[in-house]
């Protein structure tokens, strides 16, 4: 098979489908029947220039494929593979690879830095091939090499993308900062080269920490930088500059004795270097932004204060920063308003401008607004236009006091505004007056910026504006919906919006339904503006309208079952209409059910659980989440009368919970199981042996996504708690999946903030298992959980020394221990006696601000104390 491999390649590119699929089956065949030699005959294919280019070409891509993979999983799987491979195959695999550096193909070259790489990934941290660094190394001392050498470099950096500061030697470092920094010279080396250097020195910058620390090597890495950063080439200039953009992020505290220069550095590069140059330059400011406003933050919400001084760059390069972003707001293109992906000068000064007036706040105000007043009213579109983004940029950062009075001031010329003869001032006035909604719109306000004498101006020029040109009216709509949010008043009765309700709901319909137009986006947009319409709208007032809504959108997810497809666009195009309907469907079921209009639902039951079956049969999986949400809805809504929908719903939350490919599916399938348990209680009995047996291969299954299993463990408590001691058969099951779980839980990655996320819902969903189980067997059954209430002591005091954990975790785990005692009752006197923490861990809670987690642990401490005196 080794022999015949190129051939193989070439085949599994032909056009004919069917010598393509059996090249497809051959590749796959040599893989499994022996992946060692597969690997090795994709690496001799690579380095061999006697191959075509495009088997070459095939067999570095397999080869890449073979060592890495998005999916975590599957990537842990091919490391695991690898690292199974016999040693000497290893060897020579890698020595193949290093060769193909010298290739006369580029492609090849480029290819083979990136499979070194990729096993470099694996290897490096085990503390395996470690000389490669030095063989790469070796290669930037040959003579007369340059292809070699970028091909090196380009190595060099991916690896350096790779691994982790801490799986280098600080020696390593030094010497693949200096092989970098050298292969930037402009003396000695191409331009390729020094490009490929720079991009190197990009991917290395997190590995020198120590190197910064020295003041010698720093001030010769940012010498060298800055001096590359005005090389005559542009895409080196622009390279230097994500570099210098890299160190503002990594080293804001070393930047003090630099930013003079790098100040004069960035603005000619604002001011008169080509737009790739210039748009880095600004994304310099927007980092060093983003540093001072997390400085800041932290300042704010540790009682110690900030770990990193605020050197406030930006508050003292405000006079010349300002007005040099202001500048590129006159920058804009033709056609920017029409795609929402376009980044340009004019864009990315904006968003400076705005990073600007959240970090500095007030200061930014008087700088801005002689530029907002001298351009507002001038003939040229472009200077009304940059005018007023310049206006809707600092609505964040400065008080409400120093904002409002310019507001009032200027909201009735914006509503003017919106009827310019350009469509670009339109479009950025109606982003303009969608953030003054967002930002400072409150009817409690000692400030209000709208108030019932202009709300009726504001509606009219709203509703008007909604039916012009579709970019204008998407932004429309993002002004009526925090117009909408900002009325929301939890318990008040009447809203100033509800005359204008059903005028809103018309609107957003048409904006829906416009037919001339393509953009997706405005047809997502009105839909979620409306559901926000409809959340933040004050019932009984405006019931009626909304059950009127509700035959409406019923209506059109009907229509939408007879649509004719023909195309793969047309499908793509119905599934995301549905995904909308069902969303829409949601929120009018979740606002009717929350205002005890529980009638008109059930009225309407049929009709809905009729279309969302028939919904369900279309397979599309982001119309299935939409759909199994609205049920779910559904259920909580309408209680025990969803048992009589089941048997014909159960086989599609069946094919949800064993959909764990698409995962995102399979885990709203497992809320909808939990809603159901919570509206037919005992009733889900029938369904259970199903609904257990789905979960339990799902937390089997190697393949699930992570994120799944909390909520798995959570289903298992609302079951618990729906079916009492009938639970019981499922005990053998369940617990050691959880005492496993409670047990990863103590061996996961603390420096990673996702990993630490994923471990506090994780052990949030094995309490909440715990309560529900407990809860559902307090009574007869109590018992069955005495031989585990010591693993979930331990577990509890596991968590409750952990001072990292987050209130949700701490709620449940107060909450499972109380549930605990009041099950199991005398039976727990020893274990609570012996186990002490639980003492200081009640203190801890009746201490904290949080009322309900006090409510929580006063109920619990009371359930202890019975245990103890019994």
């Amino acid at each position: 098979m080794a022999m015949e491999i190129t051939q193989i390649l070439l085949a599994a590119q032909s056009q004919d489908g069917q010598i393509r699929s059996s090249a497809e089956g051959n590749l796959k065949q040599f893989q499994e029947q022996s992946l060692p030699h597969f690997l090795l005959a994709l690496s001799i294919e690579l380095s061999n220039d006697q191959k075509p280019p495009e088997s070459r070409r095939l067999a570095g891509i397999v080869l890449k494929n073979s060592l890495d993979a998005k999916d975590s999983i599957r990537k842990e799987n091919l490391s695991q593979q690898w690292i199974s491979v016999d040693p000497a195959i290893k060897f020579q695999i890698k020595e193949s690879l290093l060769r193909t550096l010298g290739s006369s193909v580029s492609e090849a070259r480029r290819t083979s830095s990136q499979v070194i790489a990729k096993v470099a990934a694996i290897e490096i941290p085990r503390r395996e091939w470690q000389e490669l660094i030095g063989n790469l190394l070796n290669n930037m001392t040959q003579q007369d090499a340059p292809s070699l050498k970028q091909a090196t470099l380009e190595a060099l950096g991916y690896v350096c993308e790779e691994i982790a500061p801490e799986d280098l030697e600080q020696d390593q470092v030094n010497a693949v900062l200096t092989a970098v920094v050298q292969g930037m010279s402009q003396m000695e080396h191409s331009f390729e080269v020094r490009l490929a250097a720079v991009k190197a020195l990009y991917n290395a910058l997190d590995f020198a920490q120590t190197n910064f620390q020295n003041e010698l090597e720093r001030n010769y890495i940012m010498k060298i930088v800055c001096e590359t950063a005005v090389s005559k080439e542009l895409e080196i200039r622009q390279a230097a500059l994500e570099c210098l953009v890299s160190i503002a992020s990594t080293y804001y505290e070393i930047l003090e004795a630099y930013m003079q220069s790098l100040f004069n550095l960035t603005a000619s590069a604002v001011r008169g270097d080509e737009e790739p140059v210039a748009l880095q330059a600004i994304e310099f400011w927007s980092t060093i932004c983003d540093e001072e406003i997390a400085i800041q933050d932290e300042f704010e919400e540790s009682s110690n204060g900030s770990s990193c001084p605020n050197f406030h760059f930006v508050e003292k390069a405000l006079p010349l920063l300002v007005p040099m972003l202001l500048e590129t707001l006159l920058k804009q293109e033709e056609e920017q308003d029409q795609d929402d992906g376009i980044w340009n000068l004019s864009m990315a000064g904006g968003t400076c401008l705005g990073l600007v007036a959240r970090t500095v706040g007030d200061g930014v105000v008087p700088l801005v607004m002689p530029f907002v007043e001298g351009n507002i009213a001038k003939t040229d579109w472009r200077s009304r236009e940059a005018a007023t983004f310049a206006f809707g940029s600092i609505l964040e950062g400065p008080s409400v006091e120093k904002l409002a009075p310019l507001v009032q001031a200027g909201l009735d010329f914006l509503l003017n505004a919106m009827r310019d003869q350009n469509t670009h001032v339109k479009d950025t006035t109606a982003w303009t007056i969608g953030r003054i909604f967002e930002l400072l719109h409150s009817p409690i306000s000692s400030y209000p910026v709208i108030t019932s004498e202009n709300l009726p101006r504001i509606m009219s020029v709203l509703l008007d504006s909604s039916r012009d040109a579709p970019n204008v009216s998407e932004k429309v709509c993002g002004a009526i919906y925090f117009l909408a949010q900002g009325y929301e008043a939890p318990g008040s009765t009447s809203s100033l919006l509800t005359p204008y309700l059903g005028d809103l709901i018309s609107a957003l319909l048409y904006s829906a339904d416009r037919a001339d137009t393509n953009n997706s986006r405005l047809r997502a947009s009105s839909y979620e503006t409306l559901n926000e319409v409809v959340r933040c709208s004050n019932v009984p007032e405006t019931i009626n309208i909304i059950a009127q809504l509700l035959l409406e959108i019923l209506k059109r997810l009907g229509q939408t079952l007879e649509l004719q497809i023909v195309s793969s666009d047309d499908r793509e195009k119905q599934s995301d209409l549905q995904a909308l309907l069902c969303g829409a469907l949601q929120v009018i079921i979740q606002k009717l059910s929350s205002s005890n209009a529980k009638s008109i639902i059930l009225q309407s039951a049929d009709q809905m659980m009729a279309v969302l079956l028939q919904v369900f049969a279309c397979h599309s999986s982001s119309v299935h989440e939409e759909a199994m949400l609205a049920i779910g809805s559904l259920a909580y809504a309408t209680g025990s009368e969803f048992e009589k929908y089941m048997p014909e719903f159960y086989k599609y939350l069946e094919m949800g919970l064993q959909n764990f490919e698409e995962y995102h599916v399979c885990s709203i399938s497992v809320g909808v199981v939990g809603d159901i348990c919570r509206a037919l209680d005992k009733n889900v009995l029938q369904f259970c042996d199903g609904i257990m047996s789905a979960l339990l291969k799902d937390l089997s299954n190697p393949m699930l996504n992570r994120a799944v299993k909390p909520p798995i463990f959570s289903c298992f408590g609302d079951i618990a708690l729906a079916i009492g001691e009938l639970f019981q058969k499922y005990v053998p099951y369940v617990i050691p999946m959880l005492q496993g779980a409670a047990e990863l839980c103590s061996h996961l990655d603390d420096s990673d903030e996702d990993m630490l996320d994923y471990g506090d819902q994780l052990r949030r969903c094995i309490f909440e298992a715990y309560s529900g189980i407990l809860q559902g067997f307090k009574g007869s059954k109590a018992e069955l959980m005495m031989p585990y209430a010591s693993h979930l002591l331990q577990f509890t005091e596991a968590v409750f020394r952990d001072k990292n954990r987050d209130e949700g975790v701490t709620r449940a785990a107060i909450a499972a221990m109380g549930d605990l005692a009041n099950t199991l009752g005398p039976n727990t006197k020893v274990l609570f006696k012996d186990c002490t923490f639980h003492v200081d861990f009640l203190v801890e809670c009746l201490q904290s601000e949080d009322d309900q987690l006090k409510e929580t642990a006063t109920w619990t401490q009371g359930m202890i104390s019975q245990v103890l005196v019994s």
